[in-house]
């Protein structure tokens, strides 16, 4: 996943988290706006949402943006290696 859209991710995932508290839920159209304006990235976040892990269409702010830094961090690590 680019920088860009994890990025991105968190933040949203941030926001609706201080907004409406630990359970509230996002699809992975929350990060993207009403137009479709760029469908490349739309379809990176679909790719990475349904097809790499099989989340469901509504899943918790809270587990996305954990599994977002915990792949980022595995992803860092790898590379120091």
């Amino acid at each position: 996943m680019r920088d860009s859209l994890r990025a991105k991710i968190i933040n949203v995932c941030d926001a609706k988290i201080a907004w409406k508290g630990d359970n509230v839920g996002l699809s992975f159209y929350a990060f993207f706006a009403n137009k479709n304006d760029n469908p490349e990235l739309l379809l990176e976040a679909a790719v990475w949402w349904i097809k790499t892990h099989s989340l469901n269409h509504f899943e918790k702010a809270l587990t996305i943006r954990n599994l977002v830094i915990s792949e980022n961090s595995r992803s860092e690590n790898s590379r120091i290696k």
